[in-house]
């Protein structure tokens, strides 16, 4: 993936290093909690179904002491993580201002092992990348990403990248009322049925991160050789399906909450081959 030399983002608060702290407040439950019991899946954070409840008001917001921002750091790793976000803001900024709306971009919050959030518990770093809709924030534990390789045999910074904007793709549902739409038909449904839900909802952000992929190689040609395969395989390793299968031995369908392989392998190339975001409707679509 090219990228070196491009603009960061500015919107980056670096805790690595200034003890995140672990408490939480007004009764929240925990996140790591809730997705550790959730197959232990490590890959894009907590599972949507966490997000909707928190969405739903289970509790005050967390209130937190945030520990100071480090000045922008100069490895290559938090340079790749300030770029990409950068990539992202552009992108859905110029989306945005197409539809006549304007795109107020997430901050990203790099931390180590564990951070108090602005509404969503505790981060942690078993959690993976996850993005709060309480305080519009992505979280990430940069050593997730030698997580990712270990557990999954996957990686490469277009994978990571992937990443990165399949959580800032949350963050657009969230701008859309999206994410509120789900919270309240989620809240007449059964389990099955808003596992269900919470798969679509999945499944748009990965589209949503094609959607990025796309207009950003159009404006930097930033694809390599090999970046889209590595990032499908990814797709692959995390589907719900594969992750039952490794964990389990067996697939249960009721209980998928992420969407399987092949779900999740076509709504990523759907938003990368169209470039569109009508094309990521996926609570529309009647074959996933």
């Amino acid at each position: 993936m090219r990228w070196e030399g491009d603009e960061q983002s500015s919107n980056v608060e670096d805790r690595r290093g200034g003890g995140g702290g672990f408490g939480i407040g007004g009764g929240t439950v925990g996140i790591g909690t809730i997705v550790i019991a959730l197959l232990g899946s490590w890959f894009f954070g907590v599972s949507p179904g966490t997000i909707l409840s928190l969405l739903s008001g289970g509790g005050s917001p967390a209130q937190v002491q945030q520990a100071p921002s480090h000045p922008p750091a100069t490895d290559r790793e938090t340079q790749f993580v300030r770029t990409v976000l950068r990539y992202t803001e552009t992108t859905w900024t110029q989306i945005f201002k197409a539809n006549g709306a304007t795109y107020t971009p997430p901050v990203l919050v790099l931390y180590d092992e564990r951070t108090p959030t602005g509404g969503c518990g505790t981060g942690q770093a078993a959690v993976g990348p996850f993005y709060c809709p309480a305080d519009r924030k992505v979280y990430i534990d940069l050593t997730f990403f030698r997580m990712m390789q270990q557990r999954f045999h996957v990686g490469g910074e277009f994978t990571q990248a992937y990443v990165i904007a399949h959580e800032v793709g949350h963050h657009v549902q969230n701008l859309l009322g999206i994410s509120g739409k789900v919270d309240g038909m989620r809240q007449r449904l059964s389990e099955t049925e808003a596992n269900a839900l919470s798969v679509r909802v999945e499944l748009q952000a990965d589209c949503f991160a094609g959607v990025w992929a796309y207009h950003t190689n159009e404006a930097k040609q930033i694809i390599e050789q090999g970046d889209v395969e590595s990032a499908l395989a990814a797709a692959t390793a995390i589907g719900d399906d594969a992750l039952q299968r490794q964990s389990r031995g067996e697939v249960v369908p009721d209980s998928f909450t992420h969407g399987t392989s092949a779900q999740r392998v076509r709504w990523f190339k759907r938003g990368l081959e169209t470039g569109s975001v009508n094309q990521c409707n996926t609570f529309d679509a009647r074959q996933l």
